[in-house]
């Protein structure tokens, strides 16, 4: 029932509205405790002395600092005393022993040549890999361009086989296959940074080269008098056909065959980059044939080259003649180039900032440029030192018994460095250990022929472990692939993940060598890979030069004959 007004307005009567509830006194207080709280809070600051400022400790960046050698001293003791490791280097190729594997199968042509087009003739810039694999991947290294701005800066950089000018020789035998073309020998540029002079035949057998191109593509090492004559005899006068990079085969058709017709040489340079990596199949067994057939290492190298790997192999008959084969990256211009920073204080920088001003002017002292080495490290750049390669063999299970081959360049101060992985695997060889001075004389002032020798004893080995990308890894694992039946045999780690390991301070063995091994067989399964499109044939072979076989029915018909 409603209360009403007891005086009415207007003459008519409104409902009044309810009573406000009672409020209780445990209620009250509740409104009063927020003020209650505040006013204690500003007697108890108003107490405290503001004097004395607390200190805020914290652990420099990730990847900043190289604490590489004090995770070693945490680890040796353990890692000395495991004796939990198998024969590694006999069981670490699982998948390889299935049954499905691949085979070489690049088709031969017969029959004679119809008559030449003309001549090419083509310029290769860069060391021995780059006259191979002008079309594999550049080392990137991060640097930032301003407040926030880190970006990947591709630089042309290598020395001996992380260069570019393999692929330039195969793309050359391609193009002037398509072109019905007479190729004439290419000729190398000499590069202010590997300081190399070798031409052609100091590097590769050229009657070799010739002879099993015979039936595809004319070889000539020089173009005929009659037809210079037009141009003095003098290559500079001849039309230069500068052609954009990564050009298809058919631009080659349909713009470059015209002026060859008409001129009757040409002449291509630069010529790195200048041939897409996708092409008909017709083009693409071009590649497979030169490179994989055509292309043979010179007499010299290839016979010291097969000395070292005998020597090799004997030296480890007690492992039944297998051993490790590791393309170590830390000289001292791969270390500058890469603007990472380790542990040799002052002094590093000191050798660093000369190197890079030898090799690269200028390129890492523009104004607004800075270089973060922690990003550079944490995202896998850094070249590994021998004592993070031999930490990371040691925990994929490599003892000290393992024999090990260590292509590389002179090592940026070498006896320190050095000094750990010796300790690790103390049959550890170079070539400058398997080979007398007398042995290597003829080859020490060319990047190129020591890295040919390097080439050879790394190709047959058990294991090959590439520390640093480029060219040289690539392509080896390329030829690997074609001789194993498609496996590359070949460990590739995963250098961000390895950053992170290095830099962790609490790990313990154990939990290392899991992450080790868990590596090791991830490069396992990765052995057999298919060329995916924007891949190279020199990398995958698989499958535009080698056919997919069966090993079970193989043997199968193989007893039935």
């Amino acid at each position: 029932m409603h209360a009403y007004n007891r005086i009415p307005s207007s003459g008519h009567s409104t409902p009044s509205p309810p009573a406000s509830p009672l409020r209780s006194p445990r209620q009250g207080i509740f409104l009063f405790a927020p003020l209650i709280y505040i006013s204690v809070m500003l007697l108890y600051m108003g107490s405290v002395s503001f004097d004395v400022v607390p200190v805020i400790s914290h652990r420099p960046a990730p990847g900043s600092v190289y604490r590489s050698p004090q995770l070693y001293l945490k680890l040796r003791p353990e890692m000395d005393s495991d004796n939990s490791t198998a024969d590694a280097i006999s069981t670490i190729w699982k998948r390889s022993y299935k049954g499905d594997e691949w085979r070489p199968c690049i088709n031969n042509s017969s029959g004679g040549l119809p008559e030449t087009n003309g001549y090419i003739y083509v310029e290769a810039n860069g060391g021995l890999n780059q006259q191979r694999i002008s079309n594999d991947t550049l080392e990137t290294v991060l640097i930032s361009e301003g407040p926030g701005r880190l970006r990947d800066w591709n630089l042309v950089f290598g020395r001996g086989f992380d260069d570019w000018l393999l692929d330039q020789i195969c793309n050359a035998v391609a193009v002037a296959g398509y072109l019905n073309a007479t190729l004439v020998i290419p000729n190398f540029h000499f590069h202010s940074i590997w300081r190399d002079p070798s031409k052609f035949r100091d590097i590769y057998d050229e009657d070799y080269f010739t002879t099993t191109l015979k039936n595809d593509v004319q070889v000539v090492n020089k173009i005929p008098g009659y037809i210079m004559e037009r141009f003095d005899h003098n290559m500079s006068n001849v039309y230069n056909f500068r052609i954009k990079a990564w050009s298809t085969i058919q631009y080659y058709r349909d713009a470059v065959l015209p002026k060859l017709l008409e001129e009757q040489v040409i002449r291509i340079s630069p010529f790195a980059n200048r041939l897409s990596v996708a092409a008909p199949p017709a083009v693409q067994r071009l590649r497979c044939l030169a490179n994989y057939e055509a292309l043979r290492f010179s007499s010299p190298i290839l016979t010291l080259g097969e000395t070292l790997l005998a020597r090799m192999k004997e030296r480890s008959a007690n492992n039944g003649g297998k051993y490790i084969s590791v393309h170590l990256r830390f000289e001292e211009d791969m270390v500058a180039f890469s603007c990472c920073v380790y542990d040799g204080g002052e002094q590093e920088k000191v050798d660093m900032r000369a190197a890079r001003e030898r090799g690269w002017k200028g390129k890492f002292t523009k104004a607004g440029r800075v270089i973060r080495p922690g990003a550079i490290r944490i995202n896998g750049k850094c070249p590994l030192t021998p004592l993070e390669v031999g930490l990371m063999l040691r925990g994929m299970g490599f003892d000290r018994s393992t024999f090990i081959y260590l292509a590389s360049g002179k090592i940026y101060n070498s006896e320190r460095y050095m000094a750990p992985l010796l300790e690790m695997f103390p049959n550890l060889q170079t070539k400058d250990m398997l080979a007398s001075n007398e042995e290597l004389a003829p080859f020490k002032n060319f990047s190129s022929r020591m890295a040919a020798i390097d080439y050879t004893v790394c190709l047959h080995s058990e294991v090959f472990v590439t520390t640093q990308g480029g060219n040289f890894p690539h392509f080896l694992m390329g030829h690997r692939r074609y001789l194993y039946g498609g496996h590359a045999k070949t460990i590739r780690p995963d250098k961000r993940k390895l950053a992170l390991l290095f830099d962790n301070p609490n790990i313990g063995w154990k939990s290392f060598k899991r992450q080790m091994l868990s590596m090791r067989a991830h490069s396992d399964s990765k052995g057999f890979e298919l060329r995916k499109p924007n891949e190279s044939i020199y990398s995958f072979p698989c499958p535009d030069c080698m056919c997919h076989t069966n090993k079970t029915e193989d043997s199968r018909s193989s007893s039935a004959t």
